[in-house]
């Protein structure tokens, strides 16, 4: 199918950059897995890229790997500098090349940033999020990392490679040197715009003069850097222009620094919301574009380049969550793409804990070698009971698999828990995997019947029962628990009490958090409005003042809340680590009042009295919400059981801490591909 036979004929058109083509405008961004570590991995790793190549990518990045041990971003983390690390990567390329797609190796030094003590920077400045202090570079190992920088590309072309990428960006150690914030050198390699920019110039201009004419060069413009002193809109035009006549081949672009106090990439983030940065330096250069962050769908993909602000789009989790999202956009075929939610549980969260990288809404990301989904030589007659995430999951891919599969759920629609998600201000995207969800059930023909009550007589004669039954909120018992001003979030989010202008929430876990955002945002939700969002968290819309930043303007919160939870400590303090802080700075900027450490003795009428230290005090509320954990729900267990039927627990009838979907559609998984 061409360009002009699909629904996306801007996405699908080939790109010519002079001495190769391109077969569409999809690039896979870089995205560290942990698969790049180690050498036993690379197996892994070629698989893990074949599939996305397969799946129809044009351009994929790998994640970054330092030219030098200085640029590791942890100790013995991805590194080329010597021609026997090369050699392992042919797997990886000839992996990509054999179907059709094109690679770029990611060279990143981490500088400042690098967790580990042989760190280098610009200038001995700490950086916030790490607790080593760098040793400033001399100006003889400027060179000597320069050097670094073309030998890694040159080693990565032995290496198969058909390019490499430049990160410029993210506050890693190039951007150190372009920026005011981070360089405080007064030598020939700081002290004004064009010293500072020296060093990405050279960089390019090196690589291109040890790797030919006919090599791709990628760099990684930092465009938008959303951190105080940050680049003004003239020095980076004026960068964009240095590193297009250095030689590059496309500029990517780069949003925020990993130390910047607004978020870039999670689900609370408009889809394409800087979009409109990439189209502001486009009638300044002559390379090819590529835009980034938050394009998850093939409408969102094309509009950005129908509009001509961009040439390319650059997307990493969207093929993390389905390495099949260009075969499938190419035939029209959008609702069938397991939608990245950003929500970044499984992969940015797993790589800051060390752990390897997958995805929430596809587990076998990262795992293509191990967790598969083979056709079945003995098909059963196999129920699954409850249709929210985990049994969802289960019942498809067991479907998949050949077995003839009951999906039973006494709720009108399918969803669980997710239903509730998608309610909260910044979580729409949940609709998406339901949307996806609905497909696959008739994709694999899943017997799904709703509003159904089930029972043990309804389950026998079934070979296989898996239990996806989920779980029911815990109830507290203090002194007026029983209070008509005591709710539960169900019946806020269920939309069967509409809370009064004070509300007390009790349970400062994820499920508190959420209900707090969903009480004192304002319709409509700042993530669908790009506008909108970047007023709240004090972006310039026009992208021209230093770093992007401006004053944020933040609506009033439509509730006065108090979050409150027992254990002592900062609330929130469990949250996702890459995440977290977001909801934490929202609540705060509403003006939630947030307490840990309080006991709770009671409800009355005048509102709910609590302790916190030696202090007792009454919240004159109006509703308290009862967030505080969950139990399974088994009733079925011991029945089925005491009849012999082969039966299992996933997702929160297995364990039910707080809600998790990553583990439950993880574990539906490994049960649907053991079935």
């Amino acid at each position: 199918m061409d360009a002009l036979s699909t629904p996306y004929p801007h996405l699908f058109a080939p790109l010519d950059l002079g001495f190769t083509q391109l077969r569409n405008r999809v690039l896979m961004g870089s995205m560290h897995t942990g698969l790049e570590d180690r050498r036993k991995d690379f197996p892994k790793l070629a698989a893990y890229f074949a599939e996305r190549a397969e799946g129809g990518a044009a351009l994929l990045v790998t994640g970054g790997f330092a030219p030098n041990i200085e640029g590791w971003v942890k100790p013995f983390a991805g590194k080329l500098s010597w021609p026997w690390e090369a050699r392992k990567h042919r797997q990886v390329t000839s992996a990509v090349h054999a179907h059709g797609a094109k690679i770029c190796l990611q060279l990143l030094h981490a500088g400042r940033y690098a967790y580990h003590p042989l760190q280098v920077a610009p200038t001995r400045l700490k950086a916030p999020i790490n607790p080593f202090t760098p040793r400033a570079l001399s100006a003889r190992g400027v060179e000597r990392t320069i050097t670094a920088y073309a030998n890694a590309a040159k080693l990565a072309r032995e290496g198969g490679y058909d390019g490499v990428e430049v990160m410029g960006s993210e506050g890693y150690l190039i951007n150190q040197f372009l920026s005011a914030r981070t360089n405080h050198r007064d030598d020939a390699w700081g002290g004004t715009p064009e010293k500072r920019m020296r060093f990405a110039i050279e960089i390019v201009r090196r690589i291109r003069e040890a790797c030919g004419p006919d090599f791709i060069i990628i760099y990684r413009l930092s465009m938008l850097e959303l951190v105080p002193e940050g680049s003004d809109w003239d020095e980076i035009v004026a960068q964009a222009k240095a590193i297009e006549a250095a030689g590059a081949t496309i500029i990517n672009t780069g949003i925020g620094w990993h130390e910047a106090r607004v978020p870039t990439i999670a689900t609370s983030v408009p889809r394409a919301a800087f979009a409109g940065v990439t189209a502001k330096l486009r009638p300044h250069v002559a390379l090819p574009l590529v835009a980034t962050n938050r394009i998850n769908m093939p409408e969102v993909a094309e509009s950005v380049l129908a509009t001509g602000g961009a040439d390319m789009v650059s997307m990493a989790r969207p093929l993390l969550a389905d390495p099949q999202w260009v075969n499938k956009a190419r035939v029209g075929k959008s609702d069938a793409i397991n939608t990245c939610i950003a929500c970044n549980q499984a992969c940015l969260d797993h790589v800051f804990q060390n752990k390897l990288a997958s995805c929430l809404v596809n587990p076998r990301a990262c795992m293509e070698t191990e967790l598969n989904y083979p056709k079945t030589y003995a098909p059963k007659r196999i129920a699954v009971v409850g249709a929210g995430p985990a049994g969802l999951a289960c019942a498809t891919i067991a479907a998949e698999r050949g077995h003839r599969v009951t999906l039973f759920d006494a709720a009108s629609e399918i969803g669980g828990q997710f239903n509730l998600a998608k309610t909260i201000p910044g979580k729409e995207e949940f609709h998406e995997t339901l949307r996806y969800f609905r497909h696959r059930i008739d994709e694999t023909r899943v017997d799904l019947r709703l509003s159904t009550v089930v029972t043990t007589e309804t389950l026998s004669g079934y070979d296989s029962v898996v239990l996806a039954t989920g779980v029911t909120p815990r109830a507290v018992n203090f002194p007026g628990h029983d209070h008509s001003k005591v709710v539960s979030y169900l019946d806020v989010l269920q939309k069967r009490v509409v809370p009064g202008h004070r509300v007390a929430i009790i349970g400062a876990g994820g499920i508190g958090f959420d209900v707090a955002e969903y009480l004192v945002q304002n319709a409509p939700s700042p993530s669908l409005d790009p506008g909108a969002w970047m007023h709240e968290w004090g972006v310039d819309a026009s992208f021209d003042s230093a770093g992007g930043l401006a004053r944020p303007r933040v609506e009033p919160p439509e509730r006065e809340i108090w979050l409150l939870q027992r254990s002592p400590g900062k609330p929130g303090a469990r949250l996702a680590k890459t995440t977290g802080w977001i909801h934490r700075s929202t609540l705060k900027a509403k003006g939630v009042t947030m307490l840990g450490g309080v006991e709770y003795l009671g409800v009355d009428d005048a509102g709910l009295r609590i302790r916190v230290g030696d202090t007792e005090q009454t919240l004159p509320v109006d509703h308290v919400v009862i967030c505080a954990g969950q139990e399974s729900r088994r009733d079925l267990l011991a029945p089925l059981q005491a009849a012999a039927v082969p039966v299992q627990l996933i997702g929160g009838a297995d364990v039910a801490a707080e809600l998790d979907a990553k583990r439950a559609i993880a574990q539906a998984s490994r049960v649907a591909a053991a079935l």
